[in-house]
């Protein structure tokens, strides 16, 4: 049988969410948890791998075990096996066809950044510091340039792995709340940093150090070196994966600040 889940989690302090074997990662406390549950070994495969320091509203797996369990077995015995900073949120049981990765048809992340001049201290892991005041209306006509697809070679870290630097970004919205500032956006998939290296340069852009036309410059030169600095981790959140309805999955979303 296979099944799909909906993870949660804290990725402050996991080296990210990919298992490895001498530091603590989300995949391998999830994999742990659920081969309690199972009395076997599980293994799981994700929607979208995030890095260390990185968080998660919406993150969707999948594993496939022989152990009968009930769908609501499988979430409270998990989660009972779970450090605190991870939850099970769902669990549905899918078809053989369903796979978490490439199954999924978009995804969604939000960057949280913390404008104040002080340094936040209850939010100091959750948010991306930024202590110069940045404008929104800036950083949205930036934002607008990268809206569609593109090459977005100069978007990702120079180690990314992935065979084309094509990716279609649906929707990519500024807003403010406060001493929030949410980048909000959606695509079909996304590059290593992509979400990042965006981030960095349209707060680049909203600290007036750079005019909003400088995204689609950085764009055109199709050459990560010629980019923006990599915003850090701390404040990104992956919060939604979309499937074909013919999944019939459930949609939950935790709301962020």
């Amino acid at each position: 049988m296979r099944f799909a889940l909906g993870v949660e989690y804290d990725g402050s302090a996991f080296n990210g969410w990919q298992y490895q074997d001498h530091s603590p990662s989300v995949q391998g406390a999830v994999e742990q948890a659920l081969s309690m549950v199972a009395n076997h070994p599980v293994r799981v495969h994700c929607a979208g791998r995030t890095d260390t320091g990185v968080h998660a509203t919406g993150q969707v797996v999948h594993f496939d075990t022989d152990a009968l369990r009930s769908e609501r077995s499988w979430l409270l015995g998990t989660n009972a096996n779970l450090p605190k900073n991870v939850a099970i949120v769902w669990v549905k049981q899918v078809s053989e066809e369903f796979h978490a990765r490439f199954s999924a048809t978009r995804r969604r992340y939000r960057y949280v950044i913390f404008n104040r001049d002080v340094r936040p201290t209850f939010h100091a892991y959750r948010t991306s510091w930024e202590y110069r005041p940045l404008d929104i209306e800036t950083m949205q006509q930036g934002a607008n340039y990268l809206i569609g697809q593109h090459d977005f070679s100069s978007y990702r870290a120079v180690a990314c792995q992935a065979k084309s630097p094509q990716r279609e970004i649906y929707d990519l919205k500024i807003s403010r709340d406060g001493q929030f500032i949410f980048i909000d956006i959606e695509a079909n998939a996304f590059l290593h940093h992509m979400v990042r290296n965006i981030a960095g340069v349209l707060m680049a852009i909203g600290r007036g150090e750079k005019a909003p036309e400088w995204a689609n410059e950085v764009l055109e030169y199709r050459d990560r070196r010629l980019g923006g600095v990599t915003a850090p981790p701390y404040g990104l959140y992956l919060t939604h994966v979309s499937y074909p309805e013919i999944f019939s999955l459930p949609h939950s979303e935790t709301r962020i600040f």
